[in-house]
């Protein structure tokens, strides 16, 4: 990830932790400080009170001969196990309150921490509070035992924890309440509460004289609408930051309920787990360990999401306990199918050796299993990152398929994007003045990684990517398939620009050739043609006068003298646009030296006395006795890129020295031209001209690199390297 996206997110979290939203001060942060205190203080105070009731609870056992409920109960059965196994009823119910009661602290434990922390904020207030009123629900709802006064006190409190709760699912993380439109559904799950918990049993307001019709589609609907609000939340009002504190909370209910449940699933499957016995108490005391540990997983998440929500990576343990949750599940129905539908084909219930064939089955599809589980769940999460080889085959298949070039980029952009889904995938071109998108997939979010591509030292472009979510970042795994990804379109990206390269010189080329072939139409039908039609009706006229008019005919011929050296003259001037005479007649070398010399004064006409020009300029001309067999195109290029640098040195440098370096370079087979002056330098915004953009043009075309920059000495350097091509290569 980019350092800038880094200190993006960063900032916004460090500004979230500053400055709480619902942030509280003076006279209002004393006073909600102080509801807090009472509040707890109630419920502690409620909870310590009722302990002694609770364990008498846990250690009364039934009246022999009646039933037992609820089933955590103790029967006269229950205790002659106890017994049996070493135990005692004291123990069964002070295990049992304990494990209720680390469950509480743990409540009390994280609202406190949370109060401590986030006491200024009125949302951390509401939820730390809400966490200490709900832990203690299961102890203090016996309050009424104690006394009817601190009954009514429980109840309060009961119904507090309840609806607190309840109304945490629609304001959490952010403290608005979404969606808007469930408000009422706050007051109709607050007056179930109440009528339960305040109306007599046997009046009609308490909800065990209404109708199942009634009841069971209004508890369905008010539980279903919480997880409507976090996934509308989720998907329509958070941000990234509020969707990892959602992911957090999520993910720990989630567990403590599938805890909870998978207690219940042996018995709901075995009738004979909870009749009175050694496997009754043993299961009772498991699930009371479990449900306790389980609902811990509650406080323990929502405190993260509040107080510390940037500081783990909540995809790994939701990816954990997705692998993890089903291969439970298979396993438990593995187990279940082999000794129950064996037993039932072949009469055997409780058989060991069915038992001992439903285990082997299980050890020996556990490990296949879970690592296909795991392979499933990464790729549901994550895309293909885990098998990299399949991607870059893919890959390659599909670049290989793609005949067109203007199929490559799509192809690779779509194969990034599907093989880690990702929601938006790019490749940007670099042009002169910037980058040029060449190919999108998908939708971008706001945040992206950017990947530059380059092949040979020099970057070809880059590749833009999303992230899969909002305030996400890219993992090892992704970052190694992405690196492998772009190498892959590195070079494609290279092959690809050079392919367009070639394809535009090759449109330069002809529209050069045709562009020339017009001027020299141009130049012979209406300057030479005319020229020549005349010169020969000229002569006519000459010869018919020549003997009764001689004076006549020789005016005639001189002006058509005249015309004949125009004529000349226009003809020399088209040969010379073709190709520069002095090319031919010189040399390369001498040629750049009478250049220099009709815009300046040599260096070596200075040494031997001779004087300035007016302008005052200075040429230096520094290059090799010989140069190898040259082409011509390398020829008129280095020409005329001298020529035009010597030109703008006149023109705009106000120098007094001019340097002109020519030199082969037989490691890289260049020819190396440097034109640099002591002048004025060059603009910082300057914008190319047609000079420089016709030297560079002129550079390009044969495959070589024009640099134009400021010199370190002052003034402005020129620097052109063309391949050193030989006549025969120029001509192949």
């Amino acid at each position: 990830m980019p350092v800038s996206q880094q200190w993006t997110q960063t900032d916004m979290v460090a500004r979230s932790l500053a400055s709480p939203p619902g942030a509280l001060r003076g006279r209002r942060l004393m006073a909600a400080r102080a509801v807090w205190v009472a509040m707890s203080a109630l419920v502690v105070g409620l909870a310590i009170a009722t302990l002694p009731v609770a364990y008498s609870e846990y250690s009364t056992v039934c009246v022999a001969g009646s039933e037992c409920r609820p089933y955590w109960r103790l029967a006269p059965q229950d205790v002659g196990a106890l017994r049996d196994i070493g135990l005692s009823v004291g123990f069964y119910a002070g295990y049992s309150l304990a494990a209720e009661i680390i469950s509480m602290l743990g409540f009390w434990m994280i609202g406190a921490v949370i109060f401590w922390r986030r006491s200024d904020d009125r949302l951390a207030l509401f939820f730390s509070l809400m966490l200490v009123a709900f832990g203690a629900l299961g102890v203090v709802d016996k309050s009424a035992a104690v006394h009817p006064a601190l009954g009514q006190l429980g109840a309060f409190v009961v119904i507090f924890g309840y609806v607190s709760f309840f109304v945490s699912f629609f304001v959490f993380p952010d403290g608005r309440f979404v969606p808007r439109w469930a408000r009422p559904l706050v007051l109709v799950w607050a007056l179930y509460v109440a009528a339960l918990y305040l109306a007599p049993n046997d009046s009609a307001f308490h909800p065990s004289a209404w109708s199942p019709l009634l009841v069971v589609p209004l508890v369905l609907g008010l539980f279903g609408s919480v997880v409507f609000a976090q996934i509308y939340r989720y998907l329509r009002v958070s941000g990234p930051v509020e969707r990892q504190q959602t992911k957090w909370v999520v993910s720990g209910l989630t567990a403590a309920i599938f805890l909870a449940a998978a207690m219940a699933v042996p018995a709901a499957l075995s009738s004979t787990l909870l009749k009175p016995g050694v496997s009754k108490v043993f299961y009772t005391l498991a699930e009371a360990t479990v449900v306790s540990v389980a609902m811990l997983l509650i406080p323990l998440s929502l405190g993260i999401a509040i107080l510390r929500y940037r500081l783990w990576d909540i995809d790994v343990i939701i990816n954990r306990a997705l692998v993890f949750g089903a291969l439970t599940a298979v396993v438990i129905g593995v187990y279940v199918l082999v000794v129950g539908g064996l037993g039932s084909i072949l009469q055997e219930r409780g058989s060991f050796l069915l038992s001992l064939l439903a285990a082997g089955l299980v050890a020996v599809i556990f490990a296949p299993l879970r690592e296909r589980l795991q392979r499933g769940v990464n790729r549901l999460m994550y895309g293909e990152r885990d098998d990299p080889y399949a991607v870059l085959s893919r890959l390659g298949r599909r670049l290989d398929a793609a005949l067109e070039p203007g199929t490559v980029f799509p192809t690779i952009v779509e194969t990034v994007a599907g093989a880690l889904k990702l929601p938006y995938a790019a490749i940007e071109l670099k042009r002169r003045d910037g980058y040029e998108v060449a190919a999108v997939h998908g939708v971008p979010t706001g945040e992206q990684t950017i990947l530059p591509l380059s092949y040979g030292g020099e970057t070809v472009g880059r590749l833009v990517l999303a992230p899969r979510a909002p305030g996400e970042s890219f993992s090892p795994a992704d970052r190694s398939l992405l690196e492998d990804l772009a190498r892959n379109a590195e070079v494609a990206a290279h092959a690809v620009r050079l392919t367009a390269d070639l394809q535009r010189s090759r449109e330069r080329l002809v529209s050069a050739r045709e562009e020339e072939r017009r001027r020299l139409r141009r130049d012979l039908h209406d300057g030479l043609g005319p020229t020549l039609a005349s010169l020969g009706l000229g002569i006519d006229v000459s010869l018919k006068i020549l003997d009764e008019e001689p004076e006549e005919a020789e005016a005639i011929l001189r002006q058509l003298k005249g015309q004949t050296k125009e004529a000349v003259m226009d003809i020399r001037r088209l040969v010379y646009d073709l190709r520069p005479p002095a090319l031919d007649d010189l040399g390369l070398i001498e040629a750049i030296r009478e250049q220099a010399a009709n815009q300046g004064l040599l260096a070596s006409e200075l040494a031997s006395g001779g004087a300035r020009r007016n302008n005052g300029l200075v040429f230096d001309v520094e290059a090799p006795k010989e140069l190898p067999p040259l082409s011509a195109a390398v020829e008129v290029a280095c020409y005329r890129i001298v020529q035009e640098a010597i030109t703008n040195v006149v023109r705009h440098a106000r120098a007094s020295t001019c340097r002109v370096r020519l030199a082969v370079n037989e490691a890289s087979r260049t020819l190396e031209m440097e034109v640099s002056d002591d002048g004025v330098g060059m603009p910082a915004n300057r914008k190319a001209g047609v000079g420089l953009s016709s030297m560079a043009e002129r550079a390009d075309e044969l495959g070589g690199r024009l640099v134009v920059e400021s010199s370190p000495e002052g003034g402005t350097r020129v620097l052109a390297m063309l391949p050193l091509l030989t006549k025969e290569e120029g001509q192949g």
